[in-house]
């Protein structure tokens, strides 16, 4: 049984989600109209998981987001509106420590509730077996960051052979893939890699499309790469971070002016989008696979599991993320069990193992 609190000042939602749940079956619910009402129930009834709307009365959201984590951290998993003003308000309740969202759609949600039903039911069961570790708050996030991109520059300025097992000559490309708990993971890898990073890096991060373009611009602002969303044919650069657009899939494709990263309408065949699994496989497409450094970071099930097992298989790279410091060991943890996995990395590592894999191709 899963205890579950809702939080949200709308009497309609609180009905609509408590009725899912208790549908559903294996929830202890308790509601709440508001963060101030959350936090008493907090350590009167000890939730397991909360879904905390964003926009409230008296205290908001990310006011009692901050409260949670400070007093009691859990899994939070934020409720969002499908707007700009709501997409930045769930960023930076990811940056302090929320670890997915969910987004509310457009017009009357009574009428999408059925169609809703399963993500809700998917995600908050995944929330209840998240990681929250202090290292997620804000401020040692922050810290983290900045000593990282020291760490990155300095690495970069000598060559490392070693442990990658030899990449090609010519410019390779870094795929990244990951979901629950993706923006925090990639906070703690991106902004460490340095300006001066030889190869594209292409990410696909299971998001709504209107939130992956403040998402990007969010990365830009702290990374020392250029990151942009892919909203149209873009040419695949060195030090450019290319950020799939959601709900859509991100591939790569070749034309006559080069190699481009594309945003392409999404397919039946790949459950979610931006899918890791199309992406790698259009990468294995047009590169060597000794080309191709593939990481799979904290989400929920077993996207991208078999391009990037393939990858690996002939003669790619791959990176796995650590159990021990995935919100949701399910893409990293399903490409470690498929013997896909030629490293496993806690995040702080993620990105120093990158330099290396690139810098040993340098020094060749």
């Amino acid at each position: 049984m899963i205890r579950l609190l809702i939080v949200d000042d709308s009497v309609l939602m609180r009905k609509l989600l408590e009725g899912v749940f208790l549908k559903e079956g294996g929830f202890d619910v308790r509601v709440a109209r508001d963060g101030a009402e959350a936090l008493e129930l907090l350590h009167s009834f000890d939730p397991q998981v909360v879904t905390l709307d964003v926009q409230m009365p008296r205290m908001d959201g990310l006011a009692c987001l901050s409260r949670i984590m400070l007093e009691a951290p859990r899994p939070v998993v934020m409720i969002s509106a499908l707007t700009a003003e709501g997409a930045e308000a769930t960023l930076e309740a990811m940056e302090l420590g929320a670890v997915d969202f969910i987004a509310k759609p457009g017009g009357t949600f009574s009428l999408a509730i059925e169609r809703l039903r399963p993500i809700l039911i998917e995600k908050v069961r995944a929330a209840s077996q998240a990681r929250i570790r202090k290292t997620l708050r804000l401020t040692e996030r922050i810290r983290h960051q900045f000593r990282g991109i020291a760490d990155a520059n300095r690495r970069s300025e000598r060559s490392r052979a070693g442990r990658a097992r030899g990449l090609v000559e010519g410019p390779g490309l870094v795929l990244i893939g990951t979901s629950t708990g993706g923006p925090v993971a990639l906070d703690a890898v991106l902004p460490r890699l340095p300006e001066n990073f030889p190869w594209p890096i292409m990410v696909a991060q299971h998001m709504p499309a209107n939130f992956t373009g403040p998402f990007a611009k969010r990365l830009n602002r702290q990374c020392a790469l250029r990151v942009v969303e892919v909203d149209r044919p873009m040419p695949l650069e060195a030090g450019t971070v290319y950020i799939g657009r959601g709900d859509a899939d991100l591939v790569v494709a070749r034309r006559s002016t080069g190699t481009n990263a594309m945003s392409v309408p999404a397919q039946r065949d790949y459950p979610w989008h931006p899918s890791v699994e199309r992406l790698v496989s259009t990468a294995l497409d047009h590169y060597d696979p000794n080309r191709l450094i593939g990481v799979m970071l904290t989400g929920m099930g077993r996207d991208g599991t078999d391009a990037m097992t393939r990858l690996y298989k002939t003669g790619g790279h791959t990176i796995a993320e650590a159990e021990s410091t995935a919100v949701v060991w399910g893409m990293p943890g399903e490409l470690v069990k498929n013997g896909g996995a030629g490293s496993v990395k806690a995040i702080e590592d993620v990105a120093a193992e990158i330099i290396d894999m690139v810098d040993a191709d340098a020094s060749r």
